[in-house]
């Protein structure tokens, strides 16, 4: 199986891995050229991944960025918009309420445990700078590799219970792997 996908940055890429790595270990990773930020390169960037990856033999499509300041809701039904019809039922989009950390940091005390860092830093409304200090990142070092086997023991309900947009993308992916070869726990209380 061959999972195309589209992110903002390497941190957005580690917890894909990560999640990937926990739900469908088999699945190869393949990364979309998207590279765009702004709501132009996005209208014009997704319909190109889609065709690329597409023609790459993926048969889903993950894209995942950051909300920053915007409503998450909004950014996410803007974001869909830019998938061209023909490309719809491959696409997975998830919109982070602030940024990926903000997911990282749904269970403030699990994450002070990782880190051994104090839980009150990681409770505020945006945790980048404190994750990024806590992890040791630096612009040559963005250490995918420890984030990804965070995110394959996070305490993922409780992300589902704190977060909002996660719970929105967890969703649909769960949804949709119950047709793919994939095995999501069911950790959604419905």
């Amino acid at each position: 199986m061959r999972i195309g996908y589209s992110v903002e940055g390497s941190t957005d890429r580690a917890v894909l891995c990560g999640l990937k790595q926990r739900w469908c270990a088999h699945a190869q990773l393949v990364e979309g050229a998207f590279r765009g930020t702004t709501g132009l390169s996005q209208r014009r960037e997704i319909p190109k991944v889609c065709v690329e990856l597409t023609a790459k033999g993926v048969e889903l499509i993950v894209f995942l960025r950051d909300a920053n300041e915007e409503d998450w809701r909004a950014v996410l039904k803007a974001y869909e918009g830019n998938c061209r019809v023909e490309h719809q039922h491959l696409a997975i989009f998830g919109v982070c309420d602030r940024n990926i950390e903000c997911w990282l940091c749904a269970d403030a005390d699990w994450m002070a445990k990782e880190t051994q860092r104090e839980a009150a830093q990681f409770r505020v409304e945006d945790p980048k700078s404190a994750f990024e200090r806590a992890m040791e990142i630096t612009g040559f070092d963005r250490k995918e590799r420890e984030i990804t086997a965070m995110v394959q023991r996070a305490p993922l309900k409780n992300w589902l219970s704190n977060n909002r947009s996660f719970r929105e993308f967890y969703e649909r992916l769960r949804d949709r792997s119950q047709t793919m070869r994939c095995e999501i726990e069911n950790l959604l209380e419905r």
